[in-house]
């Protein structure tokens, strides 16, 4: 399941992202590939550790904790801090799956990667290039969104980077283990949601209808859900 979620941070917020990240010290993108990434990566990344990533990624947290929509597509459990990377003068990420277990470094925080995030932070007409290309199950998806606006996806998807080839491409990246672990399960319960969402607005929340189907959504997360 792919979904864009439109304006994630807002233009203030935004910006005040880009500034801390504009002033930060950035590093080799393969400090935090595996094996395989380390081969197809060729990128400048945000040491996470760092004052500017810790501020950054608080504030892209905040933000997702009040977008209805991330809850709904995401129905997340854990989420692993928000990385940020750069793309330049041609550099690009060749064809990769991410890594099932994400381990943050030095902690004993770890998660199960059920879905991948990229959020978009710079204006595409600012570069050319950069589009995320997501391989499903019916084609290729090639994905270059708005400052601000995120797109979700399977972390199990074969995914790359097309080479940016002019300007800088900046983004935020990560994981999210969610409550459900079958992803067709996780689009079951959001097309249920989106549904009886949209009925709501045409009979209201008390409709007998509305109130059996939102019994029935939770009784299905509740079969699903791990938590």
């Amino acid at each position: 399941m792919l979904i864009t979620i439109p304006d994630v941070l807002n233009s203030e917020t935004l910006g005040h992202v880009r500034n801390l990240l504009d002033g930060a010290e950035w590093v080799d993108g393969n400090a935090t590939s595996g094996v395989q990434s380390a081969l197809a990566k060729r990128n400048l990344q945000l040491p996470e550790n760092s004052a500017a990533a810790r501020e950054a990624g608080t504030i892209i947290l905040d933000a997702l904790g009040q977008t209805p929509l991330f809850v709904a597509a995401a129905l997340p459990l854990k989420v692993y801090p928000p990385l940020f990377n750069a793309y330049a003068g041609g550099q690009a990420f060749g064809t990769h799956i991410d890594n099932s277990i994400r381990v943050r470094p030095g902690t004993d925080f770890r998660i199960r990667s059920d879905v991948s995030a990229t959020l978009f932070l710079a204006d595409p007409d600012s570069y050319d290039g950069g589009e995320l290309i997501i391989e499903e199950q019916f084609g290729s998806q090639s994905i270059k969104l708005p400052a601000g606006h995120m797109v979700l996806y399977s972390a199990s998807s074969r995914h790359r980077v097309a080479p940016v080839t002019r300007g800088r491409r900046l983004a935020s990246f990560f994981w999210i283990q969610s409550m459900v672990r079958e992803a067709e399960a996780r689009r079951t319960l959001f097309e249920l949601d989106t549904a009886i969402q949209s009925l709501a607005l045409e009979r209201g929340q008390g409709d007998a209808a509305i109130i059996q189907l939102t019994g029935v959504y939770h009784n299905l997360l509740r079969r699903w859900a791990d938590a």
